[in-house]
């Protein structure tokens, strides 16, 4: 009720201005001060100084205006710790895939540090004994190293 009140006077004061500055001959400016003047009264008759009204006066809407800027400043600081150096949602999804689809050797591109575990080789015919088997021993090694590379 004092908001329209004071709307009221508001325009009736702009409508009393406009009226001298039309006196002194100043036709635009006195229009242009009537129009304004005409404004306040015009949001008394809608309806809209009542609802500002009842908004701007009522301790639950400030409450509301406070949970919506403590939820602001959450988004911000969350934001912040993102470009931080925080694990984002796409580097998340990378390696959640990555865990998903483990390599299918694992070992094959590491670098052989030692001797390696043998490889299992196939099933021989045993092999006669010849007279010379000192000679033998000789080329036994030559021949893994050759089954060994597919030779």
């Amino acid at each position: 009720m004092l908001a329209e009140t004071i709307c009221s006077a508001v325009s009736a004061a702009g409508l009393g201005i406009a009226a001298v500055t039309a006196y002194r001959k100043r036709f635009l400016t006195a229009t242009r001060i009537a129009a304004y003047s005409l404004v306040p009264i015009g949001l008394v008759l809608t309806g809209v100084v009542e609802w500002v009204s009842d908004i701007a006066f009522k301790p639950s809407v400030w409450l509301g205006f406070g949970v919506l800027g403590v939820a602001w400043l959450l988004f911000m600081t969350t934001r912040a710790i993102e470009r931080r150096g925080g694990s984002t949602r796409k580097e998340r999804k990378a390696a959640a895939r990555a865990a998903q689809t483990g390599a299918v050797a694992p070992a094959a591109s590491a670098p052989s540090l030692g001797a390696g575990v043998p490889a299992a080789e196939p099933r021989q015919k045993p092999k006669k004994q010849s007279a010379g088997a000192g000679a033998g021993d000789d080329f036994s090694d030559i021949e893994a190293i050759l089954k060994k590379h597919g030779i």
